[in-house]
């Protein structure tokens, strides 16, 4: 795989899993998914993976404006690199969540390589309340929950991709979407190199297990040699100790409050930056491996830059 000195941190700042009765630090509005997408940047991350939701209510949603709103109040204040998702929620459809392409004309974006169920209802067992009717209702139907990549919805949203001159995040959720990857890249659609984001511990997707990431990276090295770089979410419990293998292994990480709401065991964890300050002192205590900045972020993966971007234009 292509290798870097220092570690690329990206930072995941709301998500579509977790809702607001979990944790009062769950950022909501625009205001406060750009504040801390900004002090995450500043505490080392040199990507910010970027979703939205209802103000009022704290839903996911797509909403292009509101996109618009929180990229242009992060690309003011920071450097950083911010990256939206093309994953919106298990409950929106390919064409509505790609829509975030040309609206931003963004450096990255990610892009789910493969369908898979994505559970939400174990949470219920850990909430007695919730504050608002949808959050229930929410996990609950997640039993029903197809989160839908076909190929040719990849076939659809890839050229966008392109057409924006915007890199894709590869989102692999189990060992068969690695292979997914290598067929796209057969047939055109995904350039080499490619960056990897294995995603571990969502209930429907590959365990957060050590022995699983390795055999995710070796995976990787047969089907793209050294045309590869990857990334970790250990989503849940396994954040940090599966982000740290990866620093360990000559990979990247990524954390955030859509990933985990914790900083430890049974503390929340009191803004996306705290995690971000925790796993850049880890890779260096444990791995000596200084964070990223922007500029070597960009040089690596080689992204367009911010001034390329539809928000920068503006």
């Amino acid at each position: 795989m292509r290798t870097l000195d220092n570690v690329i941190v990206s930072c995941a700042i709301t998500g579509a899993i977790h809702t607001p009765s979990m944790s009062p630090h769950l950022p909501v509005t625009p205001e406060e998914i750009a504040t801390d997408a900004i002090e995450a940047a500043e505490a080392g991350a040199s990507i910010v993976h970027i979703h939205v939701r209802d103000p009022e209510t704290g839903e996911p949603i797509t909403d292009l404006d509101l996109f618009r709103d929180v990229a242009a109040r992060i690309q003011e204040e920071s450097d950083v690199i911010v990256q939206p998702t093309t994953g919106g929620a298990p409950t929106m459809d390919p064409e509505e969540r790609v829509q975030v392409i040309p609206t931003l004309s963004p450096e990255m974006a990610s892009c789910n390589q493969g369908s898979l169920n994505i559970g939400l209802y174990p949470m219920l067992e850990r909430y007695d309340e919730f504050e608002y009717d949808w959050e229930r209702e929410y996990l609950e139907e997640s039993w029903k929950n197809v989160f839908q990549n076909t190929f040719h919805d990849l076939r659809t949203m890839l050229p966008v991709f392109d057409e924006h001159g915007t890199k894709p995040e590869l989102e692999c959720y189990d060992v068969g979407h690695l292979y997914n990857a290598r067929h796209l890249v057969d047939r055109g659609l995904i350039e080499l190199p490619v960056h990897l984001q294995f995603v571990m511990g969502l209930h429907g997707g590959i365990g957060a297990t050590e022995d699983h990431l390795t055999h995710l990276v070796n995976t990787a090295e047969r089907l793209f040699g050294d045309e590869f770089t990857f990334s970790v979410i250990g989503a849940g419990r396994k954040q940090f100790q599966l982000g740290l293998q990866a620093v360990c292994m000559g990979g990247h990480v990524r954390v955030g409050l859509e990933d985990s709401l914790y900083i430890g065991k049974g503390k929340l964890a009191s803004s996306n930056a705290e995690q971000v300050e925790k796993i850049v002192r880890l890779a260096d205590e444990v791995a000596g491996r200084d964070p990223a900045t922007p500029a070597e972020t960009r040089a690596f993966l080689g992204l367009k830059g911010k001034e390329k971007t539809a928000v920068a234009e503006s």
